[in-house]
Protein backbone atom coordinates (compact mmCIF):
# COMPACT_ATOMS: atom_id res chain seq x y z
CA UNK A 1 0.00 0.00 0.00
CA UNK A 2 1.37 3.30 -1.02
CA UNK A 3 1.64 6.19 1.18
CA UNK A 4 -0.82 8.49 -0.27
CA UNK A 5 -3.12 5.73 -0.06
CA UNK A 6 -2.25 5.24 3.82
CA UNK A 7 -2.89 9.20 4.31
CA UNK A 8 -5.83 9.37 2.72
CA UNK A 9 -7.18 6.13 4.88
CA UNK A 10 -6.12 8.27 7.82
CA UNK A 11 -7.98 11.12 6.81
CA UNK A 12 -11.17 9.16 6.49
CA UNK A 13 -11.00 7.98 9.73
CA UNK A 14 -10.38 11.43 11.06
CA UNK A 15 -12.99 12.46 9.29
CA UNK A 16 -15.49 9.54 10.58
CA UNK A 17 -14.44 10.62 14.47
CA UNK A 18 -15.22 14.23 13.88
CA UNK A 19 -18.41 13.08 12.34
CA UNK A 20 -18.92 11.18 15.35
CA UNK A 21 -18.82 14.22 17.72
CA UNK A 22 -20.53 16.48 15.45
CA UNK A 23 -23.47 14.18 16.36
CA UNK A 24 -22.26 14.49 20.17
CA UNK A 25 -22.98 17.97 19.33
CA UNK A 26 -25.86 17.88 18.14
CA UNK A 27 -27.11 16.57 21.21
CA UNK A 28 -25.64 18.91 23.67
CA UNK A 29 -27.01 22.23 21.27
CA UNK A 30 -30.30 23.84 23.02
CA UNK A 31 -33.51 23.50 21.72
CA UNK A 32 -34.06 26.75 21.05
CA UNK A 33 -34.61 28.24 17.79
CA UNK A 34 -31.39 29.83 17.02
CA UNK A 35 -29.81 26.66 18.80
CA UNK A 36 -32.04 24.07 16.43
CA UNK A 37 -31.11 26.15 13.37
CA UNK A 38 -27.50 25.67 13.73
CA UNK A 39 -28.04 22.34 15.03
CA UNK A 40 -29.39 21.27 11.53
CA UNK A 41 -26.80 23.25 10.18
CA UNK A 42 -23.79 22.17 11.50
CA UNK A 43 -24.49 18.68 11.59
CA UNK A 44 -25.34 18.53 7.75
CA UNK A 45 -22.47 20.14 6.68
CA UNK A 46 -20.33 18.17 9.47
CA UNK A 47 -21.56 14.94 8.37
CA UNK A 48 -21.13 15.75 4.73
CA UNK A 49 -17.36 16.51 4.85
CA UNK A 50 -17.00 12.28 5.71
CA UNK A 51 -19.61 11.53 3.40
CA UNK A 52 -18.53 13.55 0.41
CA UNK A 53 -14.50 12.21 1.22
CA UNK A 54 -15.67 8.84 0.89
CA UNK A 55 -17.05 9.39 -2.17
CA UNK A 56 -14.16 11.21 -3.22
CA UNK A 57 -12.01 8.28 -1.99
CA UNK A 58 -14.28 6.33 -4.78
CA UNK A 59 -13.71 8.54 -7.62
CA UNK A 60 -13.84 6.95 -10.89
CA UNK A 61 -10.69 9.18 -12.20
CA UNK A 62 -8.67 11.88 -10.98
CA UNK A 63 -11.23 14.72 -12.06
CA UNK A 64 -14.09 13.24 -9.73
CA UNK A 65 -11.70 12.54 -7.11
CA UNK A 66 -10.93 16.30 -7.39
CA UNK A 67 -14.77 17.53 -7.50
CA UNK A 68 -15.66 15.52 -4.66
CA UNK A 69 -13.31 16.78 -2.07
CA UNK A 70 -13.98 20.25 -3.22
CA UNK A 71 -17.40 19.42 -2.22
CA UNK A 72 -15.74 18.30 1.33
CA UNK A 73 -13.23 21.43 1.48
CA UNK A 74 -16.55 23.88 1.04
CA UNK A 75 -18.70 21.71 3.72
CA UNK A 76 -15.79 21.90 5.77
CA UNK A 77 -15.43 25.27 5.95
CA UNK A 78 -19.28 25.91 5.99
CA UNK A 79 -18.99 23.58 9.39
CA UNK A 80 -15.96 26.12 10.86
CA UNK A 81 -18.13 28.81 10.38
CA UNK A 82 -21.26 27.32 12.17
CA UNK A 83 -18.39 26.05 15.11
CA UNK A 84 -17.61 29.81 15.24
CA UNK A 85 -21.56 30.88 15.54
CA UNK A 86 -21.57 28.65 18.13
CA UNK A 87 -19.15 30.15 20.41
CA UNK A 88 -19.27 33.60 18.92
CA UNK A 89 -22.68 33.79 19.74
CA UNK A 90 -22.80 32.31 23.50
CA UNK A 91 -24.40 29.54 22.84
CA UNK A 92 -21.99 27.27 23.80
CA UNK A 93 -18.59 28.01 24.78
CA UNK A 94 -18.05 24.27 26.50
CA UNK A 95 -13.94 23.27 25.90
CA UNK A 96 -15.98 20.32 23.50
CA UNK A 97 -17.31 22.94 20.82
CA UNK A 98 -13.76 24.76 21.61
CA UNK A 99 -12.09 21.50 20.55
CA UNK A 100 -14.31 20.60 17.77
CA UNK A 101 -14.06 24.04 15.83
CA UNK A 102 -9.56 23.48 16.26
CA UNK A 103 -10.25 20.12 15.19
CA UNK A 104 -12.70 21.97 11.83
CA UNK A 105 -9.95 24.46 11.21
CA UNK A 106 -7.23 21.55 10.79
CA UNK A 107 -9.51 19.17 8.72
CA UNK A 108 -9.86 22.55 6.36
CA UNK A 109 -6.68 22.68 6.49
CA UNK A 110 -6.05 18.96 5.04
CA UNK A 111 -8.50 18.99 2.58
CA UNK A 112 -7.74 22.33 1.15
CA UNK A 113 -3.91 20.89 1.11
CA UNK A 114 -5.02 17.72 -0.74
CA UNK A 115 -6.97 19.41 -3.15
CA UNK A 116 -4.24 21.82 -4.21
CA UNK A 117 -1.96 18.57 -4.49
CA UNK A 118 -4.49 16.57 -6.40
CA UNK A 119 -5.10 19.56 -9.08
CA UNK A 120 -1.14 19.27 -9.77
Amino acid sequence: MSDWLKYKIEIRERLREFSLHILELSEMLPKTKRGNIINYQVTKSGTSIYANYRAALRGRSKAEFFSKLSISVEEADETEMWLDLVLSSGISDHIFVKDLHSESLEILKILSNMRKKSSL
